[in-house]
């Protein structure tokens, strides 16, 4: 924890911290934002089947004299279940005889039914999608939430795979091959020829998104003091929250998915060239014994922060006395099993995984099913936007003077609330459903914040981002599964947003079990933990023996 003596000589919320702070949440803007296009880029338009006498314009006269649209319809597309057409099957032969019943009932048979044989005819006034695209529909609809599912499987492997390689090589060069694999995939998937190459994209596109949301949070945190840490997260929530306007308002004005996937890609290629000044953590330089870059480094802030004079006089020894035991640390080799060595960091990851398991069930099961909710998909996703950065700034606020437990059990016991709300208020009521689905949206983006300020402080710099990584594999397979609980309505309509509420709720409960960290330093190794651990314990033995002494 030394650290934070070097950082206030070179400056710990300086000119360098806003700058590369700026950087950091430009990209996100544009980065974040990848997760949720499909709700766009995947929308099912009003479609039924091609038929001949409505299609081919060469409709013919009977007894009748010339039909209307609706008459053509009505004698060449049978009715669902609601009384609709029917958007999946379609008469072998038109049925004349339909115009003349006037409420009897017809005497139409299975025999006389068909699926959609020769495709299927989409409203053109709508959007250009990847479903009228490669026909996603009726039989087939289950690839929508496929196209869903392997961004979200991505994220999962990328959890699994850049933790690791950020503790190994670093925050920034793992930032930058993150940003310029999603920048390649994304911009092809705009010319996929193909669904299954499309979804092979997509994959690639969450693996690198996990990496890099995780090296940005990193890249913040490291070089910021414990008053600002939540700051920090705070802000990247909110980046994500303007991302979510900017997509909602492009898909509005682009309706071809083509179009909007390459507007959300093709600037990410510009965000790699300012990367060229973008400084690593010397943290984690420091206690992975590199310190030669980690003075460079430090050196190189307090410039940019205008403390030159305490810059000159840093040098390797100086270092190597302020970081005296975080170095002794880290001449044993930390690893991944470090994690679940010491009881106090095994129940940390336990409870951490399983919060972030059961906050982004509920986050992505309603980001990505806004479709469901029977509102205005356009309208919803720039409210989500909009009301997301102040309310994430009520969070911190939160955060910072009612610790992150108590803040957090109040966040996502307000996030589960307002889902179920949402689900059981009755359609006709669109405003109310309207404003609960954008509470729920809300509190979603303050929960992910808030749950992401917790773990960061919880876990040793020498390994953080590796167990990030494993608490994020807990979170990408509540993600995966989100989408798959809809497959539930079958049984019950309300059935997957019961999951969505209530898991959050649990989710805050479980935080109580973990210690608080307002205003406390970034531990730096295993040891740092086990120290604060002794000390906490030690403070807890004093004030009872004080407390017995009194009675």
């Amino acid at each position: 924890m030394a650290f934070q003596d070097l950082l206030d000589q070179v400056g710990s919320l300086g000119r360098f911290q806003i700058l590369q702070m700026i950087f950091i949440l430009i990209s996100n803007i544009i980065v974040a934002p990848h997760s949720l296009l499909e709700n766009f880029t995947a929308a099912i338009p009003s479609h039924r089947c091609w038929v001949p006498i409505l299609d081919n314009d060469t409709v013919s006269d009977n007894e009748s004299g010339i039909l209307s649209k609706e008459d053509l319809l009505r004698v060449s597309i049978p009715l669902d279940s609601n009384l609709r057409p029917d958007k999946c099957r379609r008469f072998v032969q038109p049925q004349w005889h339909l115009l003349h019943l006037n409420g009897t009932v017809s005497n139409v048979t299975e025999t006389d039914i068909e699926p959609c044989v020769d495709g299927w005819v989409y409203d053109q006034s709508t959007s250009f999608t990847i479903v009228t695209e490669w026909n996603l529909v009726c039989e087939s609809q289950s690839m929508d939430s496929v196209a869903k599912f392997s961004f979200l499987s991505g994220t999962l492997v990328g959890n699994i795979l850049c933790g690791h390689l950020t503790d190994r090589f670093g925050r920034r060069l793992i930032f930058i091959c993150a940003l310029l694999q999603m920048a390649i995939s994304e911009t092809c998937a705009a010319f996929a020829p193909t669904f299954l190459i499309y979804c092979s994209l997509r994959f690639l596109a969450g693996i690198s998104s996990s990496g890099f949301t995780t090296n940005c949070g990193l890249l913040m945190i490291e070089w910021t003091k414990p008053e600002f840490q939540a700051l920090s997260t705070t802000l990247l929530v909110c980046s994500a929250g303007i991302g979510q306007m900017t997509l909602g308002g492009l898909a509005f004005t682009v309706r071809n998915w083509h179009h909007l996937q390459l507007m959300m890609s093709l600037p990410l290629f510009f965000f790699l060239v300012p990367t060229r000044w973008m400084s690593e953590s010397a943290r984690w330089l420091i206690v992975t014994n590199k310190l030669q870059r980690s003075l460079k480094e430090l050196r190189k802030v307090a410039h940019i922060n205008g403390m030159k004079s305490s810059g000159d006089i840093l040098t390797i020894e100086v270092v190597r006395t302020t970081m005296k035991e975080e170095l002794e640390a880290s001449q044993t080799k930390s690893s991944l099993w470090d994690l679940f060595r010491t009881p106090i960091l095994r129940k940390r990851m336990f409870l951490l995984s399983f919060v972030r398991f059961l906050t982004w069930i509920s986050v992505l099961g309603l980001l990505v099913n806004l479709q469901h909710l029977r509102t205005n998909v356009f309208l919803l996703q720039c409210l989500f936007g909009i009301v997301s950065i102040p309310a994430n700034l009520l969070g911190m606020v939160l955060l910072n003077r009612m610790g992150r437990r108590i803040s957090q059990l109040l966040i996502l016991s307000f996030f589960g609330v307002s889902i179920l709300a949402t689900e059981f208020v009755p359609q006709e009521m669109q405003i109310a459903r309207l404003v609960l689905a954008t509470l729920g949206g809300t509190f979603s983006f303050v929960a992910v914040g808030s749950t992401l300020v917790h773990a960061n402080e919880l876990l040793p710099t020498t390994i953080r981002a590796t167990a990030l990584g494993i608490i994020g594999i807990f979170g990408s397979i509540g993600s995966t599964l989100s989408p798959l609980c809809m497959i539930l309505k079958t049984y019950f309509d309300y059935l997957p947003w019961i999951i969505y509420g209530v898991s959050p709720i649990l989710g805050g409960l479980i935080v109580l079990l973990l210690p608080e960290t307002k205003n406390k330093p970034l531990p730096d190794s295993v040891q740092d933990i086990e120290k604060e651990r002794r000390i906490s314990r030690q403070a807890k033995q004093k004030d009872t023996f004080i407390k017995v002494t009194q009675f």
